[in-house]
């Protein structure tokens, strides 16, 4: 696979606590450059990142990160927020307790919420692959399908796991038709990267794809 193709399709991610403003704008920049899908990074720099790179590339931010367990409506404001702001697309966590508790309305209807939020503009839903069973991963692509959003997302890198190639191979035969796949979390080479996307995942979320062609 043409490494220009898998760039296409990475947002170039930079999401941790110590992130700064300089940062931020390197891999903007480096975004830019080497024609990423977007930026996903922390809500705090999206307005400056906005007037920062104006429409050269995409602004994706996350929401109820990482552990996916405010309310509701903290999550719906913050998309609304984000939006204001500039982002393009939204990653959110969903409430993975109530998940496993299968209260399914409540985790259902906070998708939609948001989703609602968005505007049109995509949606990632980001399930936490490695706290949840194959059978919770199931429901999820069941949930996520239903709700109408844009992606179902692996991880958030900040637990226990990422990605898993089982894990995208399980998504892609149980999301509906309109619903693609984004694998994140420790994808460290172009040849895992090239084998995800063999999978089915349409997204790549990742710093370290960008770094490799950097460094070549």
């Amino acid at each position: 696979m043409d490494i220009k193709e898998i760039l296409n399709h990475c947002d170039h991610t930079l999401l941790k606590q110590e992130a700064t403003w300089d940062q931020i704008r390197e891999i903007a920049d480096d975004a830019i450059k080497y024609n990423t899908a977007s930026i996903c990074i922390p809500p705090c720099y999206i307005k400056r990142a906005k007037e920062y790179v104006g429409d050269k590339v995409k602004l994706c931010t996350v929401i109820g990160f990482p552990n996916g367990n405010e309310t509701s409506a903290t999550k719906v404001f913050e998309t609304k927020d984000a939006i204001e702001n500039g982002a393009d697309e939204i990653d959110m966590v969903i409430n993975i307790g109530e998940l496993k508790a299968k209260n399914y309305d409540y985790v259902l209807d906070e998708i939609c919420r948001i989703k609602e939020a968005c505007g049109g503009r995509i949606l990632k839903v980001i399930i936490e692959t490695c706290l949840l069973t194959d059978d919770e991963k199931i429901k999820m692509c069941e949930l996520v399908t239903e709700a109408g959003a844009d992606y179902i997302k692996t991880s958030t890198g900040f637990s226990t796991a990422g990605a898993t190639f089982e894990d995208v191979e399980l998504f892609a035969a149980h999301v509906g038709p309109n619903v693609k796949i984004k694998a994140a979390g420790g994808i460290g080479s172009i040849a895992d990267a090239e084998k995800f996307m063999a999978l089915g995942a349409d997204r790549l979320g990742t710093s370290r794809i960008v770094k490799i062609v950097k460094d070549n």
